[in-house]
């Protein structure tokens, strides 16, 4: 009996909590849905595709009540704010996403959200599409990064001390103006570090739109 792709997904993500990006492997994925790996090749003909259906799974309630009459700029937040939270919703979320690429209707619909809002608010095709990936990648180098810091990522309270002690040790003489910032560096509300620079990279947008910056031509 040909299992179900839906059912393959949810068994992979599944996996993906438990063991992370590196434990999710056609075999152990076989051996938790009790079948033959062949009967879910019919589906994913390998691991990059499987991860291209979970990065699709992991962005199904991104941008699904977009208001077009908002302001440009909400619309950013918003959409933004949704695929942090998605991505941080799996164990390596941002990983599993991060390089896929995929073209489906979930990944589509979260770009059309932030591309139609820059369009309407004036923007160039290109200040639209290239400010958009621009947003998404921040997300993912964000999201990425603050997974790293989880403990289930290998990284525990002990090992975080540990590691500001050597910046400690390290920084004073050598590099002064990073010691001088050693407190805002391991600043551990993330929430207000994903917004300061979610702010910079609208502000930039804002900018196009006011006309005072011009990206050059092809």
């Amino acid at each position: 009996m040909r299992i179900q792709r839906e059912k393959v997904v949810r068994a992979a993500l599944a996996l993906l909590d438990e063991e992370g990006i590196e434990g999710v492997t056609m075999r152990k994925l076989a051996q938790r849905l009790k079948v033959q790996a062949p009967s879910f090749y019919w589906h994913f003909a390998n691991k990059q595709a499987l991860l291209d259906g979970m990065a699709d799974a992991l962005v199904e309630s991104v941008a699904r009540s977009v208001d077009p009459e908002a302001p440009w700029d909400e619309v950013l937040r918003g959409v933004a704010a949704e695929l942090r939270q998605a991505l941080r919703s799996r164990r390596d979320g941002a990983r599993v996403f991060a390089g896929t690429y995929v073209v489906t209707e979930n990944v589509l619909r979260v770009s059309e959200a932030m591309i139609g809002a820059l369009r309407r608010a004036g923007a160039s095709s290109r200040v639209a599409a290239w400010g958009c990936f621009s947003l998404v990648n921040y997300v993912l180098g964000f999201t990425m990064e603050e997974q790293g810091l989880e403990p289930r990522s290998g990284i525990d309270a002990a090992e975080f001390a540990l590691r500001r002690e050597r910046f400690t040790t390290l920084a004073p003489t050598r590099f002064p103006h990073v010691f001088e910032a050693l407190a805002d560096i391991f600043d551990e509300d993330l929430d207000a570090r994903f917004v300061f620079g979610l702010e910079r990279l609208i502000t930039g947008l804002r900018a196009d739109l006011d006309g005072s910056e011009r990206l050059p031509g092809p």
